[in-house]
């Protein structure tokens, strides 16, 4: 999932992690596009067994609003959109984790446009959610996507 409507493109110069002050976090309009996310996950009865986020604060506030349970910070998921040096590393590092999870576990990754884009190809707006497979091989596989508008339809 991308995170939710954050204002802006990239974060500003003086960007620190764990600092929310320095970054592009979410504005009113995207904590109710998460929440509302969430609410609607819910309801159609998915079980999301781990949720794991970027360590930007508007991954982890876009994570913890949807409250679909406990929310691990997973650096792999890190924005490397001021970086792209970094996609190739980021991106492997995020299928290895996929591919560590059991067999049958859901998970919920929040994370940024440049990193869904390098796992899938696809650019995803604010609040979209991209459905994966990881096959027996490590592949990938869209299965799905979920765009914020059209999930009230779900």
């Amino acid at each position: 999932m991308r995170h939710a409507i954050a204002p802006g493109t990239g974060d500003p110069a003086q960007f620190k992690l764990g600092d929310c002050s320095t970054q592009r976090n979410l504005d009113d309009t995207g904590k109710s596009q998460a929440r509302t996310t969430g609410t609607l996950i819910r309801a159609q009865g998915v079980a999301i067994d781990i949720v794991l986020s970027s360590q930007w604060c508007r991954c982890l506030e876009t994570a913890a609003l949807l409250d679909l349970g406990p929310v691990q910070e997973e650096p792999a998921l890190n924005s490397f959109f001021s970086d792209r040096g970094m996609q190739n590393s980021q991106t492997n590092q995020t299928i290895e984790r996929l591919g560590s999870l059991p067999t049958g576990m859901t998970a919920l990754m929040v994370t940024h446009q440049v990193n869904i884009t390098a796992l899938t190809g696809i650019y995803p707006q604010s609040g979209e959610i991209i459905l994966i497979r990881v096959t027996d091989n490590g592949d990938i596989t869209t299965v799905g996507r979920l765009m914020p508008d059209a999930l009230q339809g779900i």
